[in-house]
């Protein structure tokens, strides 16, 4: 799972532009006003081989009792909370502040791996009016410039050092992993219920109130023989619902569980329709590239006619997820599970096919002899031949020439074709097209 860094200090001493930097975007707003950033950002970052989240935080001020800076302080002390590790961003050149100290005083009472960083610290002698800042407690300071690109590996290296992470080579000791099923849904879908269920027992609080689940839970779970580890996770809220700042703490346990998970099972409320949230969290399962198998719960609780309009609704709003295999449960009354668990397995075999290049260039050539694809200008791109990119989701590669001509009505014409082929029922499917170069393009 992706570990998470969490950047505070006060107000204006370039935290965004370090998320910038770090991130490699342009996410975080930045300007020279004190305050902009109000709520947390959430990012993902790459150092090495190393993927991990950055969230970027307001000015925080924890003593603030009142007002604008008290929300902005709750919400920096949830990045903080859910963090694994801090960096303390000061200013080099306005020096320590009484603001400073009492961050520091608060990172020292949680105890969490914090490190210290001084920013805009471009053109300064090295520890020159750097050596204050150790008067905070909290060890070495780092000199950087987020503006400049300035010190920024060192720090990730040191932040990043500090946590320890395990070596993938001694993770992996050969022995056959469970399956990783990530069930995933707003608040109150039925979640915990249809867990408790699979498992015959109580072991998760379910009770008739949104937001139970604050974090994500990993269950090792055996049945038929093959091993299972179940993730619950708490309920993806609109935006605009989200009133306490623990339900926001949430958020990146329940992304992490999607995107560490080799299937996620989307839970729908019968009685509630297709949200937009629910298309949002279908979104981001399809952008990871995670197998899925969509279930609607409290099936049972609902007449003729909504469902009738629920499953136009499923349709309409979840078209881009045709692919995955739709059930009608009832998590309470133990109702249409056992098909859930035939999809699911089915769903995690297709995410993990393989597919050989004579047979993808065979059905290539077909696709290409039932329908050419369109002509652009003068050219008409020429698909010659494919092979397998990638698992977990599926990558088919073509090549030829003019490819980037090629429509997206045609990829998806391409995609049904190998869908069919390979039985690719329930994992998303991502075809590339690369084009050969022009040996002539340099010749005089």
């Amino acid at each position: 799972m992706k570990p998470v860094i969490a950047l505070v200090g006060r107000p204006n001493v370039g935290k965004s532009t370090l998320f910038n930097r770090i991130t490699k975007t342009r996410d975080a707003i930045v300007a020279d006003y004190a305050g902009l950033t109000r709520d947390r950002h959430y990012g993902n970052a790459k150092h090495g081989k190393q993927e991990f989240i950055v969230i970027d935080t307001g000015g925080f001020e924890p003593t603030a009792e009142s007002g604008i800076f008290k929300e902005m302080a709750k919400q920096t002390r949830q990045a903080v909370a859910e963090s694994d590790a801090v960096i303390f961003v000061v200013d080099a050149r306005q020096g320590i502040s009484a603001q400073d100290h009492d961050i520091a005083n608060y990172l020292r009472r949680l105890g969490k791996p914090s490190l210290l960083v001084a920013n805009k610290a471009e053109g300064m002698q090295e520890g020159h009016r750097l050596v204050e800042f150790f008067e905070l407690g909290l060890g070495e300071v780092m000199p950087v410039s987020a503006a400049h690109g300035q010190g920024i590996r060192s720090m990730l290296d040191a932040s990043l050092g500090a946590l320890h992470l395990p070596d993938e080579d001694e993770e992996d000791d050969g022995s056959p992993k469970p399956l990783k099923l990530a069930v995933v849904g707003r608040p109150n879908v039925g979640k915990s219920t249809l867990i408790n269920t699979w498992l015959g027992e109580e072991r998760l609080v379910a009770f008739d109130l949104p937001g139970t689940t604050r974090d994500a839970i990993h269950i090792p779970f055996e049945r038929e023989g093959q091993q299972f580890e179940l993730i619950d996770t708490a309920g993806l809220r609109r935006k605009g619902k989200v009133f306490e700042a623990i339900e926001k703490f949430s958020v990146v346990k329940t992304l992490q569980a999607i995107e560490s998970a080799n299937v996620a099972l989307l839970l729908l409320d019968a009685t509630q329709g297709v949200t937009d949230q629910d298309a949002h969290i279908a979104g981001y399962i399809l952008e990871t590239g995670r197998a899925v198998v969509l279930a609607v719960n409290k099936w049972d609780a609902v007449d003729a006619y909504q469902r009738e309009l629920l499953e136009r609704s499923i349709e309409s709003r979840l078209a881009f997820l045709k692919f995955a295999k739709l059930h009608h449960i009832s998590a309470q009354k133990r109702q249409g599970l056992g098909p859930v668990w035939k999809s699911i397995a089915q769903a995690h075999a297709a995410a993990m096919c393989k597919m050989s290049t004579p047979i993808l260039t065979r059905l290539l050539l077909e696709a290409v002899q039932f329908q050419s694809p369109k002509r652009a200008g003068m050219f008409r791109p020429k698909l010659r031949y494919a092979h397998q990119g990638g698992m977990n989701p599926p990558v088919i590669v073509i090549h030829g020439n003019s490819l980037e001509h090629v429509t997206d009505a045609y990829k998806r014409f391409l995609e049904g074709r190998f869908r069919k082929a390979f039985a690719l029922e329930g994992t998303p499917l991502r075809i590339e097209m690369k084009t050969a170069s022009n040996p002539y393009v340099d010749k005089d």
